[in-house]
């Protein structure tokens, strides 16, 4: 009988601390398909799996469709899931949104990830007390450090070219950051935004001629369709440089950021606590510090640009 109670209860104990409740359900609304995002899904899943939770995914991706990622946050509200994760500030506004109209007995905890910026995105109003049954994870740059490395790459870059989708929060946020830098660093930027990903090859070409390298930040409509910004660099000797180490292997020059596994992986631990019964007001806003170097030595050289010997031996690592 007691072993049959046991199983109905399902708890994990380990003395009498409860670390875990099993035969949870997780819906997942992620933006749209790239590696970065990917590989934060993955994390996240690897950590709940190695801890032992037992847990039923419902995954959705919107394929950067603003209007798909509406009716999936709508459709997660019904799944009645034990908890939502949104991957990147669409679908994490969209869910909140969707939550936010939701009936008393479908309100449920939304933890976000992959959000540059919470508050600018209208997630939380205060990083260390947020509210609303929300809280997450965000990729926030130090931009600081991560555009002087571009700088510094080469000496003649002094017009950087901005490539983003201005509709996207997020790439807002990083956007104003740069350009809040400009007299101290001693840079010029120009502006080019695509709304969707069949007008990133455009976007991209009007940049050539205009500017001395392209900076990409997190932006989820730019970097699903890099390989055509790639193209760009590689035809016109244009240095592309990305906010994400993982647009590194697919071709930018270079990027100091975070590895977005891990990401998803510090997400996941933020899981098991609202799983075991924390509220998601009780648990700050959290950030990833751990900064990592990639360098694409071979599309450097296509793109015009000979990699600098004291950021190679800095890199965490070197693509040849």
């Amino acid at each position: 009988m007691k072993k049959f109670l046991l199983a109905v209860v399902a708890f994990i104990f380990i003395g009498t601390q409860v670390i875990s409740v099993q035969g949870s359900t997780i819906s997942v609304s992620q933006f749209v398909e790239h590696p970065a995002l990917d590989a934060v899904l993955q994390g996240f899943q690897d950590y709940l799996k190695e801890k032992g939770i037992d847990v039923k995914y419902n995954v959705h991706n919107a394929q950067a469709n603003m209007g798909t990622a509406t009716q999936v946050a709508q459709q997660m509200i019904g799944e009645k899931a034990d908890l939502l994760v949104a991957i990147a500030t669409p679908s994490a506004q969209t869910c909140a949104q969707a939550m936010s109209k939701a009936p008393a007995d479908l309100k449920r905890p939304l933890l976000f990830t992959a959000v540059t910026d919470p508050v600018a995105a209208g997630l939380v109003k205060d990083l260390q007390k947020p509210t609303g049954g929300i809280t997450g994870v965000s990729d926030l740059l130090p931009i600081v450090k991560h555009i002087k490395m571009v700088l510094g790459y080469d000496k003649s870059i002094k017009k950087l070219g901005l490539l983003y989708n201005a509709g996207e929060a997020n790439s807002k946020a990083t956007i104003a950051s740069i350009k809040a830098l400009r007299s101290s660093l001693g840079f010029e930027t120009v502006e080019a935004t695509a709304s969707k990903t069949a007008d990133v090859y455009q976007a991209a070409k009007s940049l050539v001629g205009r500017v001395d390298a392209v900076f990409i930040p997190t932006d989820n409509t730019i970097i699903s369709a890099l390989e055509s910004v790639i193209k760009v660099g590689v035809q016109n000797k244009l240095p592309i440089f990305a906010a994400d180490v993982d647009s590194v292997k697919r071709g930018a020059v270079a990027a100091m950021g975070f590895d977005y596994y891990k990401h998803g992986y510090q997400t996941g631990a933020i899981a098991e606590k609202i799983l075991n019964g924390v509220k998601p007001e009780d648990i700050p806003v959290e950030f990833q510090k751990d900064l990592q170097l990639h360098i694409n030595a071979k599309y450097s050289e296509l793109m015009g640009l000979t990699p600098p010997e004291a950021l190679l031996k800095q890199a965490t690592k070197v693509y040849k």
